[in-house]
């Protein structure tokens, strides 16, 4: 392969980076609401709306989508940097993450896991399916609500108004462009 440099399988899947990044709220038996940050996030279906994350079983998120069958993608700007580098940071096994990361939850629409104020749209989810891959389980949520703040979303984004996290790997975070490119 001429001019190519191999790449340690460890840090390949970084070659699809930068992803965008998510807070994803969800909530257990006992009631106690936790936040996590994802890049692993993917829409897999229009009809119905589906979308999978993929979660490590170590992390304590992965135990209360078990128990509760349910989760909310909520997507954040980079106004909230620091709050999306706590939630992926600490576990909720020993920290409360709304408090740590001084986010606050709010009422979701049909799910029982609260919303993040502070973030600009929410897709409440109800579990369709999972998968063990390897490391991670890939859950599959039915979307049964989504909402946005007013004037960020039409049908698209406005990138000028959602400057929206995209992780470059590590503690690496970026934003798009602006910028639309047309073919």
């Amino acid at each position: 392969m001429s001019g190519k440099v191999e790449i340690k399988s460890q840090y390949s899947y970084r070659l699809l980076h930068p992803m965008h990044t998510v807070l994803l709220s969800c909530i257990g038996k006992a009631g106690k609401p936790n936040i996590t940050t994802l890049a692993w996030v993917m829409p897999t279906s229009s009809n119905p709306p589906l979308v999978a994350i993929s979660v490590s079983p170590q992390r304590h998120s992965h135990t209360l989508i078990e128990e509760s069958q349910e989760f909310i993608i909520n997507i954040p700007t980079l106004e909230l940097l620091q709050s999306v580098y706590a939630c992926g940071t600490f576990s909720g096994r020993s920290f409360d993450k709304f408090k740590k990361a001084e986010l606050t939850p709010i009422p979701a629409k049909k799910v029982k896991a609260p919303a993040i104020r502070e973030c600009i749209a929410h897709l409440e989810c109800t579990l369709d399916s999972q998968v063990t891959t390897g490391d991670h389980t890939v859950f599959v949520g039915k979307i049964v609500a989504a909402y946005a703040n007013p004037g960020v979303f039409t049908e698209r984004y406005s990138l000028e108004m959602a400057r929206m996290l995209y992780h470059a790997g590590g503690n690496n975070f970026a934003v798009l462009d602006p910028k639309i490119y047309k073919p």
